[in-house]
């Protein structure tokens, strides 16, 4: 009889960092996926042919050569540069493992056109977004938020960070109102309008956050593995074998076997594996999830930079939902072959964001129009799963499904979630230290 404190089911990013943590906190880990790949709904794709036969579309064309130079994440996230995730990947070394390169801009759209996102004082200063006025009280906030201590009282401008809303924040500042929404949405990072009637310091967090990790590197605040995502659960999977973790790929899940409510062993492949507590994606639980709503996401291959972007080879770009008159905002995320994930000359956008009506591919449309020419689309519409219980009772932790956001602030809020409701103690991380990236780069 094999015994275990965790099994974990399934190589998603949030499941792979689950388990390279317990690994390093001592535990016994076994780590079952019943796919043949790492990644699970996360997984980055190739060959380029690999891609066509999951989607099931004919070819690739003869134009597109060298299938095996291309690496798609089928959900592409970036890392802010001081962002959570890589202080995760920094306390548990497996930077060791990935090599990361700067993405060259970030962007976001503003009365049919694509504009660079303003966050330095001299971004400000030439930015086309704003009047002269509008610059200067811009400024204004940028240099209280850098400048804002919360255990400083000194600082914070009679502003009370636990009462005060970003509302009332903005207003004091006296921001007009497409300054909040590139502030908010392509800065703070906020998916919805509800952050402007909370308290402002999580705000405040947010856009230090964002200019923090511009500051690392210029050109934008976001990083990016070289070769894709699908480097990620490899380099955790890599850390929790060094620590004595065991990795079962292509192994079915027959059942999870429980005892009084909590579970008690999992079987697969004719094995019964006992253990104290089980991680899982919902994939393998779907009686205990519920669907909160749908992600639709639409990969574009490109043999050209996306326009308005200073012919950048990499980027974001971020349509703020008032623009479109929707509830939630649009992502584009553009990376290519400058860090190793397509042929030479070609790029991956990819366009995501929350379905609101019946037309799904209605809605990104405006998205896709700032694309074009597109070579290739492929579409895919997910539902958003959430747990139905905090899994204390059961000892089963279920994690939620990839977002719509093409940053890892939502993921890594559920990664620390879980973790606190697995341990019953807050992850704590040192001081990030320098990642390993190209040295021309910087």
């Amino acid at each position: 009889m094999e015994e275990y404190d965790v099994i974990v089911l399934g190589t998603g990013i949030k499941e792979c960092v689950l388990s390279g943590l317990m690994s390093l906190s001592g535990k016994k880990v076994l780590h079952i996926d019943k796919n043949s790949y790492h990644g699970g709904e996360s997984a980055s794709i190739s060959p380029l042919e690999e891609l066509y036969r999951r989607f099931k579309v004919a070819g690739p064309p003869k134009s597109i050569r060298r299938g095996k130079e291309w690496n798609v994440d089928l959900v592409p996230k970036f890392f802010l540069a001081t962002g959570q995730l890589v202080k995760i990947l920094v306390h548990t070394e497996v930077t060791r493992y990935l090599d990361f390169k700067v993405v060259e801009g970030s962007y976001v759209f503003k009365a049919g056109k694509v504009h660079k996102v303003p966050a330095t004082e001299e971004d400000a200063q030439s930015s086309d977004l704003m009047g002269m006025f509008d610059k200067r009280r811009f400024k204004k906030l940028l240099h209280f938020v850098l400048n804002f201590d919360k255990r400083n009282p000194r600082t914070h401008q009679d502003v009370d960070p636990e009462k005060t809303t970003t509302r009332e924040l903005f207003s004091r500042f006296d921001l007009g109102q497409d300054v909040i929404e590139f502030t908010g949405h392509a800065i703070a990072l906020h998916s919805s309008e509800s952050y402007l009637d909370q308290p402002c310091l999580e705000t405040i967090n947010r856009i230090r956050l964002y200019c923090e990790s511009l500051s690392r590197h210029n050109t934008s605040p976001y990083l990016y593995p070289l070769y894709g995502l699908g480097e990620l659960p490899q380099g955790f999977a890599r850390l929790s074998a060094e620590y004595g973790g065991t990795f079962l790929l292509n192994k079915p899940v027959d059942e999870i076997v429980m005892d009084n409510g909590k579970v008690k062993a999992v079987k697969s492949d004719g094995k019964v594996f006992h253990c104290k507590q089980l991680i899982c994606d919902p994939s393998y639980v779907p009686n205990r999830v519920r669907k909160m709503g749908r992600v639709i996401r639409v990969i574009c291959l490109l043999n050209h930079p996306v326009k308005n972007t200073h012919e950048a080879s990499s980027c974001q770009i971020i349509i703020p939902q008032t623009e479109l008159n929707r509830k939630s905002d649009i992502y584009i995320c553009v990376v290519s072959y400058s860090h190793s994930l397509a042929s030479d000359g070609m790029y991956i956008a990819t366009v995501s964001t929350t379905v609101e009506t019946i037309t799904p591919e209605k809605e990104v449309q405006p998205a896709l129009e700032l694309l074009e020419p597109i070579m290739q689309k492929f579409v895919s519409i997910t539902n958003l799963l959430v747990p139905n219980e905090d899994g204390r009772k059961s000892q089963i932790f279920v994690s939620r499904s990839y977002d719509a956001t093409n940053h890892f602030d939502s993921e890594c809020e559920d990664i620390k979630d879980m973790y606190r409701r697995i341990t019953g103690a807050e992850l704590c991380f040192g001081r990030p230290r320098n990642l390993s990236h190209n040295s021309d780069d910087d």
